[in-house]
């Protein structure tokens, strides 16, 4: 795929900084459907060539984003070869600096939101809050919904299993598998199934 076809997945101005990133290297940039377990993914195929791919779903903000977290493992691994850990110091170094180096294309309140990521690049997107909360659009048809805009004592489905929420512990919810009686701790942003009044 060609850096011009991309555009209509991305903010505007984007493609001087993909030329300059994209210069060196041959890279196959596959848009894909929504997937749930990643957003993005980097590979380096047999050939010596790349590729990376993107879910066409994304918000145009972060498309670029994950397309840049992506290329930084590009980029990093070609620098250091490959003797590097996917997401040590090489890699956030890196995409650091494409992203305070590319900060001008995000709009101004994501602006500061990125910048304060850009100090710790996370490998996870869902373990940046801030990011998550700022990309997240509620579907009043998703039955899905955060720990964290739930109350202790309410019921939620997880996995296939029943939880109740015992209490709130520093950042992390402590919660009773009500099937095994077991206790859990789970993170405010993870994605739990709501349950109506009359499952529960």
């Amino acid at each position: 795929m060609s850096i011009n076809v991309l555009e209509q997945y991305l903010p505007e101005n984007t493609l001087p900084f993909l030329k300059k990133w994209f210069a060196d290297y041959f890279i196959h940039i596959k848009i894909t459907k929504n997937r749930n377990s990643k957003l993005g993914d980097y590979r380096k195929l047999p050939d010596k060539s790349h590729q990376i791919t993107v879910n066409s779903t994304l918000d145009k903000q972060l498309f670029f984003f994950v397309l840049t977290h992506e290329l930084a493992h590009l980029i990093a691994f070609e620098n250091f070869n490959f003797r590097i850990s996917a997401h040590g110091k090489e890699w956030k170094d890196t995409f650091k600096e494409m992203l305070l180096e590319s900060i001008d294309i995000y709009t101004d309140d994501l602006k500061p939101i990125i910048k304060r990521f850009s100090k710790n690049p996370k490998a996870n997107f869902m373990a940046s809050p801030e990011l998550v909360r700022y990309f997240h659009i509620e579907d009043p048809e998703d039955r899905f919904i955060f720990v964290e805009d739930l109350s202790v004592k309410d019921n939620f489905h997880y996995k296939g299993d029943k939880y109740e929420i015992l209490e709130k512990k520093k950042k992390l919810y402590l919660c009773i598998n009500l099937n095994n009686s077991k206790k859990y701790l789970f993170r405010p942003l993870a994605k739990v199934e709501k349950l109506t009044l009359d499952e529960e």
